[in-house]
């Protein structure tokens, strides 16, 4: 049995727009570039008719992906969770590097959601894992490549 996945509630907002683009769009698209370089004859020597398949097999690969995150997501919308000053699940954290006084702004999202250039960092991520259960002014000491960094949390909104 498989276990639920944290997403918050953008992250299921963008997946089920995808879903529905590729079941509405992409999948009949790419029927019908299928259907007319079945027209044009001889298959074996046909380029068209091997792209189109190879793109029918990734797009039905990426609907059940997409299919079977959405059945193990467990959607958390944080706006609706009291604010306590504690860094949980989809918060947005604003932190200070104690060393530089660089302000850094991160929201903890699920895995398939995080993108570093969207400041959105997956829960599994030893930044994410150091903050969670931290309150506004504690310190959090992460491990990076480049040593340890001390961050100061500075303020957890729920947005």
């Amino acid at each position: 049995m498989s276990s639920r996945v944290p997403m918050t509630v953008e992250g299921e907002v963008a997946l089920r727009s995808e879903l529905e683009h590729l079941k509405t769009k992409a999948r009949p698209e790419v029927v019908a570039a299928i259907a007319e370089a079945r027209e044009h004859g001889d298959l074996k020597e046909n380029a068209e008719y091997h792209a189109a398949r190879e793109q029918q097999g990734f797009i039905e690969g990426r609907i059940a992906e997409i299919e079977s995150k959405l059945s193990l997501a467990q959607v958390i919308d944080v706006t609706s969770l009291p604010h306590t000053g504690k860094v949980i699940f989809g918060t947005t954290v604003d932190l200070v590097n104690l060393e530089t006084d660089e302000e850094v702004t991160y929201k903890i999202v699920g895995d398939d959601e995080a993108n570093l250039k969207e400041c959105k960092i997956s829960i599994n991520s030893p930044i994410a894992r150091a903050l969670i259960g931290k309150e506004e002014g504690d310190v959090a000491t992460v491990t990076t490549p480049k040593g340890m960094i001390e961050y100061e949390v500075a303020e957890v909104r729920h947005i």
